[in-house]
């Protein structure tokens, strides 16, 4: 039986994506980092620490250290949030559809823990969740578990009670390998992409799911 269902945070309750790819050319552009697209398609699923000492990497430079760059594009980040924030589709319906069911309900994110509240308190979603977690109290961000083990115990859920959904492969691998049944919300120009194929559903936007896949999903699990 289903007990928990833990959410993403960037591109599955807020459309981030935009958002971090402005902040990361403005900031990195600032230190003399050559941002390209080709490049930057590598970082969309990394940590914030990550995407940094992948430009330093790339491109190293002086007289900001990598905390201070890093924490350049967080806030930058926070600033592009709080102007232009905007949910994405079936937010507060799928939320208030769980809690309904009173599922527990947690969020695993690889963003930054200061950046969670912020999207939780702009969208008006904060009071439906019970646990949330940043990768960056991790040893590792996703596609390692870890992000999700810990929201499972703060939850006081066992892994294969919960359900996840997601929008990148990484933190499918992350949610697959932390033992739960996950859910791809993919962006809509790599819907038909086989790599979500790792998932065990594949949704279009978070209001398409019914007490259908529920039901689907629940059979899966051993009793």
């Amino acid at each position: 039986m289903i007990q928990a269902v833990i959410f993403d945070m960037d591109g599955v309750l807020i459309d981030a994506g935009p958002i971090w790819k402005q902040a990361e050319k403005y900031v990195f552009s600032s230190v003399g980092v050559e941002v390209s697209e080709q490049l930057a398609s590598y970082t969309a699923a990394m940590s914030t620490r990550e995407v940094t000492e992948f430009w330093y990497r790339h491109y190293p430079w002086s007289g900001k250290s990598l905390d201070q760059v890093e924490n350049e594009v967080v806030d930058q980040v926070e600033r592009q949030i709080l102007e232009q924030g905007e949910s994405m589709a079936g937010v507060k319906e799928i939320l208030a559809f769980f809690r309904d069911k009173k599922l527990k309900i947690g969020l695993a994110t690889n963003s930054p823990a200061k950046l969670i509240s912020v999207v939780l308190n702009k969208l008006g979603i904060a009071h439906y969740f019970d646990a949330i977690s940043s990768s960056e109290d991790e040893l590792k961000a996703k596609p390692h578990p870890g992000v999700y083990l810990s929201t499972a115990k703060k939850l006081n859920v066992d892994p294969s009670k919960c359900l996840v959904f997601e929008d990148s492969v990484s933190g499918i691998i992350a949610a697959n390998e932390a033992s739960m049944k996950t859910i791809a919300v993919p962006p809509c120009l790599e819907f038909t992409d086989e790599k979500f194929e790792i998932s065990h559903l594949k949704l279009k936007q978070l209001s398409d799911f019914t007490d259908h896949h529920l039901e689907t999903i629940v059979r899966q699990i051993p009793c």
